[in-house]
């Protein structure tokens, strides 16, 4: 009996045994699993939009804004426009150590290029030490630094403007006398600036081969009063047959109105005309030509400047090369120009043009377009 019941409960637990590893029947009301469809798209890579090329900004210092200094910035930022610049103008109303903030200014806020008509030619140069110092060009229009090297000048060829009034007056005084003779004054600018040095030079340069042609000069400063002044005090004591201006935008109408006070403003056919030529070619010079009272402007072409500078300062911050010799362009009163390198840098000289009653009209000169 004990057998069988052993026995027995053998077989109960190989049961259950078995039925624990035995496979589990899936409940008969079970649906099948759906099957998971993943759908893998393509990756298209966005193209990458090129980044805004930087506005370049240019710090323009203009020593004042009297004579022909508003036509020169007016080319300046005309220059500007044509290539899409930005241009930060100041004035130092003559005074160097306002450019020199000015300029301590535009370093400050990291321009790309300093342009500047330098109000004292070697006191600039600290400036552009400090210009360089920053990584910055430094550029002059009209004055170029003494003392200095910048990156580049572009200027009328102020010899050549002296040259062409000094061989109209000893033209004038010819007819005159009937031989190149008389008493001239000379009314200079500022004799530190490197412009009226070579208008001086190429005035004097032609006098000298006259000996009977007597010069006094007088320096300005580029000051009007100063030029009223020295006309009435020379004129009225000496017997001056002809003046010569380093500047007649500047002195023009003062040195006109002394003569009338003194009762010596005569049209060029009156035997006491006093004889007037100058560098310029300003609208009331023309004017004066015009009317009988002026004789000879040598025509700068000053709204030029900045468009030409513009050209050469793109050449620089496209690290190209700038090459000495002629320049030309047709149409352009300046053409043809000249470049050389000079112990200030690059140099691009201007030609100017002489202005007489016979060409006074000439619609392209910058004081028939520029009031």
């Amino acid at each position: 009996m004990k057998k069988r019941h052993l026995l027995w409960s053998i077989l109960m637990v190989m049961a259950v045994v078995l039925a624990a590893c035995g496979p589990a029947a899936a409940p008969a009301t079970t649906a099948p699993a759906a099957k998971e469809t993943v759908v893998v798209l393509q990756t298209v890579m966005a193209p990458t939009q090129p980044a805004a090329p930087k506005k370049i900004t240019i710090g323009y210092g203009a020593p004042e804004l009297a004579g022909g200094q508003t036509a020169i910035m007016g080319g300046m930022l005309q220059g500007g426009k044509i290539k899409n610049w930005g241009i930060i103008t100041t004035s130092a109303n003559n005074d160097a150590t306002a450019q020199a903030n000015q300029i301590d200014y535009f370093i400050s806020l990291g321009v790309d290029a300093i342009v500047v008509v330098p109000v004292d030619s070697k006191g600039i140069c600290a400036s552009v030490a400090k210009a360089k110092a920053a990584g910055i060009p430094f550029f002059t229009i009209d004055r170029a630094p003494i003392g200095c090297e910048i990156n580049m000048t572009v200027q009328s060829d102020n010899y050549l403007a002296g040259k062409q009034s000094g061989e109209e007056m000893v033209k004038l005084l010819t007819q005159k006398y009937g031989s190149p003779k008389g008493l001239v004054l000379e009314l200079q600018g500022n004799m530190g600036q490197n412009v009226a040095q070579l208008r001086g030079g190429g005035f004097d340069d032609v006098m000298k081969q006259y000996p009977d042609i007597t010069v006094l000069a007088k320096p300005t400063e580029w000051d009007a009063a100063k030029f009223s002044s020295i006309t009435l005090d020379t004129v009225a004591s000496q017997p001056i047959d002809g003046i010569y201006m380093h500047s007649e935008c500047v002195g023009a109408l003062p040195v006109m109105a002394a003569l009338d006070q003194m009762h010596k403003k005569f049209v060029r056919t009156d035997p006491k005309h006093i004889y007037l030529v100058g560098v310029d070619g300003c609208a009331d010079t023309l004017k004066g030509i015009r009317d009988g009272f002026f004789d000879e402007a040598s025509s700068q072409p000053l709204p030029d400047f900045g468009v030409v500078i513009a050209d050469y300062m793109e050449k620089v911050f496209n690290g190209e090369a700038i090459q000495e010799g002629t320049v030309t362009k047709e149409g352009a009163p300046w053409s043809p120009a000249t470049i050389v390198k000079s112990d200030t840098g690059w140099m691009l000289n201007l030609a100017t043009t002489k202005v007489t009653p016979a060409n006074v009209d000439d619609p392209s000169l910058w004081g028939n377009i520029v009031k």
